[in-house]
């Protein structure tokens, strides 16, 4: 596990949340699915992956099909976890944060909730300023070390 924080550990359990880390060859190019959140929303215009919160009671997976047919329309078949990262945000928000694979889906995305959402070559996205919890994955993830 990966822990990104640079404050203190909060008293509190952190919020769990799950992302989806969509993938497609295109040409022998791998590329990954980011999507940009609003201006109007917390951390506005920064990339993430899409995903959100686990609800009580809730598996992972399961949270994570819920989460991606709420933001982008599809139905997702989750694959293998590849990263988690716990994360404490300036606000004293902490996060635990689960990264799994998606390499399939049924439906075409449809941008829902977000300013944009883009297919990037792996290798280009630490061009993009994406929330501080998950930078250390899109590193690893341009180098090649998760997927």
């Amino acid at each position: 596990m990966i822990d990104s924080s640079n404050s203190p550990a909060s008293p509190t359990s952190p919020r769990q949340v799950v992302a989806g880390i969509l993938t497609r060859t295109v040409d022998g190019t791998t590329e990954i699915l980011i999507c940009q959140r609003r201006a109007d929303q917390t951390f506005p215009l920064q990339w993430e992956f899409p995903g959100g919160k686990v609800e009580p009671g809730e598996q992972f997976p399961a949270a994570l099909v819920r989460e991606l047919d709420e933001e982008l329309g599809i139905r997702a078949d989750v694959g293998r976890r590849v990263a988690v990262v716990r994360h404490t945000y300036q606000t004293g928000r902490a996060v635990e944060l689960h990264f799994f694979h998606i390499e399939r889906f049924e439906r075409e995305l449809e941008n829902r909730i977000f300013e944009q959402i883009c297919w990037q070559p792996r290798e280009g996205i630490t061009q993009f300023e994406f929330l501080e919890a998950d930078r250390g994955v899109v590193r690893q993830l341009a180098r090649g070390e998760l997927l």
